[in-house]
């Protein structure tokens, strides 16, 4: 988990132990563990944190996993294209940014590298870059709603 998503107002945003608590309590998959692991490496950036894991972890697969929302923007991170060059990114469709993520300048930059859906199950030995977009049952929970509701319930 993130302590702070730079491009994300801190207003709002609930304390990062509360966060990684809710993340906690909903990951409930035995392959799945939230991990405090951003602010013991001491970075803030995705692509800072990718690259020290696999200096760290080089004989270890990783894939990024991230929603189209991300994808759409991934233009306005730092280093975005050092993600793709370093590692894997799976992409999961959201209501409403699917198509413009499609579209996104990422999208189209990493077009060539973009393998079909069937081919997902591959993708962690893959060599970057290389990216699939995963559509299935999609949820309109949101982080922003999410925040929006525990802040009317502590008024």
């Amino acid at each position: 988990m993130s302590p702070q998503n730079p491009l994300k107002p801190v207003a709002g945003m609930a304390p990062f132990a509360e966060r990684f608590a809710g993340a906690t309590a909903i990951a409930r998959h035995p392959r799945i563990r939230v991990s405090d692991l951003e602010p013991r490496l001491g970075t803030s950036y995705t692509a800072d944190t990718i690259a020290k894991l696999v200096r760290r972890f080089p004989h270890h697969a990783f894939v990024w996993l991230m929603g189209a929302d991300n994808l759409a923007q991934i233009d306005r991170w730092k280093d975005w294209q050092q993600i793709f060059h370093a590692v894997p990114v799976a992409v999961f469709a959201r209501p409403s940014y699917s198509l413009k993520a499609l579209a996104a300048k990422a999208a189209r930059r990493f077009a060539r590298a973009r393998l079909p859906e069937a081919a997902a199950q591959g993708l962690a030995t893959a060599e970057p870059p290389a990216w699939v977009f995963l559509h299935g049952p999609l949820s309109p929970v949101s982080a922003t709603a999410i925040r929006a509701a525990r802040g009317q319930r502590r008024r």
